[in-house]
């Protein structure tokens, strides 16, 4: 499994992985309220999706179907195709410069449209200037990367966003990425002033998640032995189950909320040692962490995203990434679901794949570079053989 931090970011993009701040509309449920607390079902809406086969799409698919809205989809038919078959599916491309483009979206109407699968600012423009007569609501799929300054922590939807020159080659890296997204949301803001929602998750995860990020922690520990940790076990970590993100999306859009919220989990602050301790008691495996200071893991040009995934070390370039603020959407009805629930999950989703796709992990340290990581930490330390520092 050959990886690079770029292809990562990379594939995340592919899987879909200045802004003037709106107001909220006040929450009719408590904050974290559970599922008992839900508003009560409305008036049915019109929802479009762009995308809607991958991961968050189904995710919305589904909650938008239980709420008993009307859904159509728009995509170009390659991913999944037919996975929903008793739903209005549209195809084109999200560029209108190539094929029929567009085309399939001109005049219709909905009361809301969700743009999972917006990357790049040309086409978030297009899309949202084309359906802006027609469509009531913009809810545009963000990432808390837009952030210029994800060194500092505790960071809310004031904060600053990352730029880059409009014109830059349209091309997804660590150092477009953010700044992409953050022109995305202002596309969409342009077109639908005042009716836009930008919603700003952390790392997406749980069961459909073709980025096996999550997914390597519950399969790693679940293996057992003695497991490469990374840092000190104090790196606060953040993430969304897939389908709480897909939840809140859903009720703000019957609130008709606009404005820009952060949207990760849990509700309160989980390290990097609880996080793996959970895991570890959800299997039920006798995995032993060694914990590997970060400096070491930086002299052997450790991948904190694509060999280590979902954590980043507190003083690093990206130590805010775990513990921006959710205050907000916590504020508009955030609901979380227990981490054991995500884990048993997605252990479940991914031991049922394919057993060609189990062998191919997308994310994560291979065996072979764990085991000479560790050698190297254990002789470095002179700690001679194997032996887990809990």
């Amino acid at each position: 499994m050959k990886l690079t931090r770029r292809g990562v970011i990379q594939a995340a993009a592919a899987l879909g992985v200045a802004q003037t701040l709106g107001c909220a509309t006040t929450p009719k449920a408590g904050p974290g309220a559970g599922p008992e607390a839900e508003d009560p079902k409305g008036k049915p809406l019109s929802i479009l999706i762009l995308g809607g086969t991958r991961f968050l799409g189904p995710a919305l698919v589904e909650r938008a179907k239980e709420r008993g809205h009307s859904l159509t989809l728009f995509n170009r038919g390659k991913s999944n195709p037919g996975r929903f078959p008793d739903v209005e599916t549209l195809q084109g491309d999200r560029d209108p410069n190539k094929g029929e483009g567009l085309k399939a979206l001109a005049g219709r109407k909905w009361d809301v449209v969700i743009d999972t699968s917006g990357y790049y600012p040309r086409m978030v423009k297009a899309s949202a200037e084309l359906l802006a007569p027609n469509v009531g609501q913009y809810v545009f799929i963000s990432s808390i990367s837009v952030y210029k300054e994800l060194t500092k922590s505790n960071l809310d939807e004031t904060a600053a966003v990352a730029t880059i020159d409009p014109s830059a080659p349209e091309e997804i890296t660590e150092q477009s990425y953010g700044a992409f997204k953050a022109l995305c949301e202002q596309a969409a803001e342009a077109a639908f002033p005042g009716r836009a929602l930008n919603i700003r998750p952390g790392y997406i995860v749980g069961p459909d998640d073709g980025s096996d990020r999550f997914t390597y922690w519950p399969l790693r520990v679940a293996r057992g032995g003695e497991m490469l940790a990374p840092g000190d076990g104090e790196d606060p970590v953040q993430f969304v189950d897939s389908r709480d993100l897909a939840a809140f999306i859903i009720r703000n859009v019957e609130r008709r909320t606009m404005g820009v919220f952060n949207v990760t989990g849990p509700l309160k602050p989980i390290k990097m040692r609880s996080f793996l301790e959970g895991v570890r008691e959800v299997t039920g495996s006798d995995a032993r962490f060694t914990w590997v200071e970060t400096p070491f893991l930086e002299q052997q040009k450790v991948m904190p995203m694509a060999e280590i995934p979902i954590w980043s070390a507190r003083t690093g370039a990206e130590g805010g990434m775990g513990r921006v603020s959710i205050e907000r959407a916590i504020q508009a009805g955030l609901t979380i679901r227990p981490m054991a629930d995500t884990v048993r999950d997605t252990l479940a989703w991914f031991r049922a794949l394919p057993p060609e796709r189990q062998e191919k992990q997308r994310a994560g340290i291979p065996a072979d570079r764990e085991r000479e990581l560790l050698a190297a930490w254990h002789q470095a330390k002179g700690t001679g053989t194997a032996k887990a520092a809990e």
